[in-house]
């Protein structure tokens, strides 16, 4: 299909208005068009794996390119890599997980509810495809509306806090990236039309800029990137956002929302300002590394689990970060499938943690113990998720953080011994957490009539489970539709 990248960002729009004719009060109507249509949603997606062959080069597929305001040097331009191809997948594959999560959580305006998640994903899935600096700010913005929603209006009790903060910290490195954009196009010249333009690959190939002042746009950029990530010192955005928002949007928010920064700086940062990516990337290096220890410590004395596993995802990317700007080839990739590996195993933390709350109405460690006597399935979903977040060989987690270490004690064993610190205290926090929740006496009564997963529960978690399994038993799958796009990124900055 020659359009399919249009069709994969405009479905959930038309998905949206769908819903919108669809009357509030038919309720259980709503839940099953949503999940219909974000399977179609999917199933368009998959179109892109099948026609994207393993072992394939560098360049872009599916490319769209169209004029849009052809005096500005604006296009409407889109492609797909190995860089971006998997990160559409997961977003378009989580989001029916997300719909099935909120089934009986939400009571309350499931339409839109149901919309904001159809307009998040048109959102997200437009960056991961846009090669248009203009087309991608578009995109950048409009991922903010719905998700300052799906926190203000479905969270928790301090949820208009988390939102306005989650609003205002992303605006910020927003508007700083807008003005480094300026600049690029100014210094961008078309060779086609000899005007200025905002084209991605042009600038790339003909964008030049004084070293002074590629410092400068490579911290604008990393900004805004970095407080996506999140990168610490910037991530006290982060633990409000999880813990207010509704079960599913903490899903798509660590699964698919974190991304866009580590995203950015490989599609953006790297390739544009080479310079300033050397100069710069240690500093990013020891950031990324404090930020691995720094919040697994975090998390070991957390007694929310919901906070727990928010803390854990500053941590986990605080290994993609290093995987980035270490920039050696096998970090890179490590750096490039850990982005997957966290959405799938910290989704399904969230999901899990949501199972729970919705049978306790607490999310209190202290209000757990002997749980898996009662819920056994419950359990073993847990335990296999909780491995895989751990980096058990054999799961997902291992095969990233593998990778990332392999590559960075090539370049700095030291690096590489001190970021390893966080693979073990990620094992203590999250076995010393599962340890409690589950083993023990039921210390509360109330828990001894808690009811197991039902089979909505078990068909959300199977996928997750899946892929879990198959990214670390047989990585290749996926690494193999990696590699080119990496390679070629490495040859850019060096």
């Amino acid at each position: 299909m020659d359009n399919i990248l249009s069709i994969i960002i405009f479905f959930p729009i038309v998905a949206m208005l769908l819903l919108w004719l669809i009357p509030s009060r038919q309720r259980a109507l709503l839940l099953w068009s949503a999940l219909v249509l974000s399977i179609i949603e999917f199933g368009l997606s998959l179109q892109l794996f099948f026609g994207f062959p393993a072992g394939a080069d560098h360049h872009f597929r599916f490319v769209e390119l169209y004029e849009w305001i052809p005096r500005l040097g604006i296009s409407y331009h889109l492609g797909v890599d190995g860089i971006s191809l998997f990160l559409v997948l997961l977003t378009t594959f989580l989001l029916p997980i997300c719909i099935l999560a909120g089934w009986d959580a939400i009571k309350e305006r499931v339409r839109g509810y149901l919309m904001m998640f159809f307009l998040l994903e048109a959102g997200i899935v437009g960056n991961f495809l846009a090669l248009d600096l203009v087309l991608f700010y578009v995109f950048w913005e409009l991922m903010l509306i719905p998700m300052y929603f799906l926190i203000g209006l479905w969270g928790g009790s301090n949820r208009i806090y988390a939102a306005v903060k989650f609003f205002i910290y992303t605006m910020v490195g927003s508007l700083l990236m807008l003005v480094a954009i300026l600049y690029v196009y100014w210094h961008t010249i078309d060779p086609a039309t000899g005007g200025h333009t905002f084209d991605l690959l042009l600038a790339w190939k003909y964008f030049e800029a004084l070293p002074t002042a590629q410092l400068w746009l490579f911290a604008a950029f990393a900004l805004a990137f970095a407080i996506k990530v999140p990168l610490f010192p910037l991530h006290t955005w982060l633990p409000d956002a999880h813990v207010e928002a509704p079960t599913a949007g903490s899903v798509i928010l660590a699964g698919v929302l974190l991304k866009m920064g580590t995203y950015g700086f490989m599609r953006f940062s790297l390739p544009l300002f080479p310079e300033a990516t050397v100069q710069l990337g240690p500093v990013l290096l020891i950031l990324a590394v404090v930020g691995i220890i720094y919040g697994a410590m975090v998390s070991i004395i957390q007694k929310d689990m919901k906070m727990l596993v928010a803390y854990s995802s500053v941590s986990h990317l605080g290994f993609v970060v290093l995987g980035i700007f270490i920039l050696e080839p096998h970090a890179m990739t490590g750096s490039l499938i850990q982005m997957v590996n966290h959405g799938l195993s910290t989704g399904a933390l969230f999901l899990a943690v949501g199972v729970i709350y919705e049978r306790c109405h607490s999310r209190e460690i202290a209000a757990m113990g002997g749980l898996a006597r009662v819920m056994p399935i419950y359990a073993t979903v847990l335990m296999i998720v909780m491995l895989s977040s751990v980096g058990l060989p054999g799961l997902n987690g291992f095969v990233g953080e593998f990778l990332i270490l392999l590559g960075t004690f090539q370049v700095s064993p030291w690096l590489a011994a001190t970021a390893a610190l966080g693979v073990i205290l990620a094992a203590v926090y999250l076995l010393w957490m599962y340890q409690r929740v589950m083993f023990g006496e039921i210390t509360h009564p109330e828990n001894e009539k808690l009811t197991d997963m039902n089979g909505r529960e078990v068909v959300m978690f199977l996928p997750l489970l899946l892929f879990i399994v198959w990214i670390g038993v047989y990585p290749g799958t996926f690494i193999s539709r990696m590699e080119g796009a990496v390679l070629n990124l490495l040859k850019m900055v060096q």
